[in-house]
């Protein structure tokens, strides 16, 4: 009973929690910004936690601000659909490649299990991680993840490796 109360709390923050900046449009879109290149985010969406468009774009991605379980991210579609799959506990596969920038890194965030995508206790996970500015990518054939490492000390990994929602870490700089 604790473990899907713990899941549905991690569902919904993931989902409705902001942070502090929750009631502060402009940090939103500060803390969004932060997670990509100015090419992405200048003309990215802008979403706060909960869904509502704080800006609207006219590129492919969307960008989110720091949350208490993930640090900010800009994806593009294939991301979100991922995320909610896997919140939904549902299949996922993308039919091409789709990449996540989160160059802000985790912030806050508490981290995940490298192997378990719906672990939420990191004394629980001998495999816990919180990545420093890093992007994800989805490959349309996991084919393509055979031979890349799983471990997370290595620059090029794949997180989620075995599951629907498998993809691979690129580290971009170490955690500051």
């Amino acid at each position: 009973m604790k473990s899907k109360l713990i899941n549905a709390c991690v569902c919904f923050g993931l989902l409705g929690s902001g942070l502090a900046l929750a009631g502060d449009k402009e940090a939103m879109i500060a803390s969004a910004e932060s997670a990509g290149p100015l090419v992405v985010t200048a003309n990215a969406t802008i979403k706060a936690p909960d869904g509502t468009v704080l800006r609207k774009g006219s590129n492919s991605y969307t960008c989110y601000p720091q949350q208490d379980i993930i640090g900010p991210m800009c994806n593009e579609a294939a991301w979100d659909t991922l995320i909610s799959s896997m919140l939904n506990k549902k299949s996922f596969k993308s039919d091409k490649f789709s990449v996540s920038y989160m160059l802000a890194g985790e912030g806050s965030a508490l981290g995940v299990s490298n192997s378990d995508p719906y672990a939420t206790e990191p004394d629980k996970s001998d495999d816990w991680v919180k990545e420093g500015p890093h992007l994800m990518i989805v490959v349309p054939d996991v084919a393509m993840l055979e031979g890349l490492s799983t471990d997370p000390n290595d620059p090029v990994y794949v997180m989620w490796k075995d599951t629907p929602y498998a993809h691979i870490m690129v580290k971009v700089a170490a955690d500051k």
